[in-house]
């Protein structure tokens, strides 16, 4: 797939020119083919459905892991089986109230099937793509549209993190022609979809008025609101994936060699916000309404992480598009190596998330070799 993706890249590059609807057409029909594929090397939606039916059925996905449902003779037949393959079955939700909303319509819908929550995401998704039309055009955004990671993690595997761009850009987008409540709308929408989207807020709200950040609080205010009344939100299963979890680290693998987890994440997150609260002063000293780069943010943000799963590379993806980042492209082919684990290799030697000693290595340097190339083109 990525061997044809970059074939046609190369083809359309100036003089020849792709229109809107062709890079449109392709990328729809790209993602009704992983509409009607099963997902592949995931269980993450078994978690995503039964959010869905507790949502529906009890006002709240929060509060309760799903190993307390086990015995619990009410669950319809259909939701027993989805409830036995949930990963971590002992951890509470971790996904926030606008992830929980998508669950939500998906099973009014139709109750425990994923065709209705794929379609709702790829809905989205291309409606972030007719935004990057407005963007850059058609060429570049053919670079998103039709790679073959955001159609494996989107279509296929069904995951949200799609989201979270979407709605950044959607906010800045609205924020921009003057529309400022929507634009506050959205973006209180994008950080109540998952943590890891505050880190564009400052650069987005400097440009949103008050009108927008009346929005924007109220907004998020609103979205939590419900579960807040019900005492549990997605904080107690961060709290545990946070301090418990690790796999396919980059940077923090490797000090984790030489110190313990917690001073590895201290030392990695101090030097973070330093370097990111350096970029903010510069983007709020030129008083700029360009488009944060959500690309060097998020990407900062995965390179410290603890854990690194292929999809959260959909949080950076569109903002490549817009700045020319080879690394990021690269990287979604790379990161298809975090698949190989033990689990999907049925190997019994390794752990279920267990990768072989050389998978970080090629992956991380392949990807630490396209960087590289993006820098001595830069300063070329």
């Amino acid at each position: 797939m990525f061997v044809f993706y970059m074939l046609a890249y190369r083809v359309v590059k100036p003089p020849v020119l792709l229109s809107a609807r062709t890079v449109f057409s392709w990328a729809l029909l790209f993602r009704l083919v992983g509409l009607l594929g099963d997902p592949i090397f995931e269980d993450d939606y078994f978690r995503y459905l039964w959010d869905g039916y507790r949502f529906a059925s009890d006002g709240t996905p929060f509060g309760y892991p799903p190993e307390a449902f086990f015995n619990d003779s009410t669950v319809p037949k259909a939701f027993r089986a989805i409830l036995s393959q949930i990963n971590h079955p002992d951890i509470p939700t971790i996904y926030a109230p606008t992830f929980q909303y998508f669950f939500l319509i998906a099973n009014w819908i139709a109750p425990g099937q994923l065709w209705t929550l794929k379609l709702l995401l790829i809905a989205v998704d291309l409606l972030l793509i007719t935004g990057l039309f407005r963007i850059v055009g058609a060429q570049r955004t053919l670079l998103y549209a039709w790679n073959p990671l955001v159609i494996k993690e989107i279509a296929i595997t069904s995951h949200p993190d799609g989201l979270i761009p979407a709605l950044l850009i959607g906010s800045w987008l609205f924020s921009s022609q003057g529309r400022q409540f929507i634009a506050g709308l959205l973006l209180a929408a994008a950080v109540a979809s998952k943590a890891s989207a505050w880190l564009l807020v400052p650069f987005i709200a400097f440009n949103i008025g008050s009108l927008g950040a009346s929005a924007f609080v109220g907004g998020y205010l609103l979205l939590y609101l419900p579960f807040w009344v019900q005492g549990a939100t997605d904080v107690t299963g961060l709290q545990v994936f946070a301090q418990e979890f690790e796999f396919n680290s980059a940077l923090y693998g490797l000090i984790r060699l030489g110190l313990s987890a917690f001073w590895a994440k201290m030392l990695l997150g101090m030097a973070f916000i330093g370097m990111t609260t350096v970029h903010f002063f510069l983007y709020w000293r030129r008083r700029s309404r360009r488009l944060p780069r959500g690309d060097w943010l998020f990407g900062g943000l995965l390179i410290i992480s603890p854990v690194i799963n292929s999809w959260y590379l959909l949080w950076l993806m569109p903002f490549a598009c817009i700045y020319s980042n080879l690394a990021v492209w690269v990287a979604s082919a790379a990161l298809l190596l975090s698949y190989v684990t033990g689990l999907n290799l049925e190997d019994s030697v390794l752990a279920p998330h267990e990768h072989p000693t050389w998978i970080r290595p090629l992956e991380f340097g392949i990807i630490g070799l396209a960087f590289m190339h993006d820098k001595w083109l830069l300063y070329k």
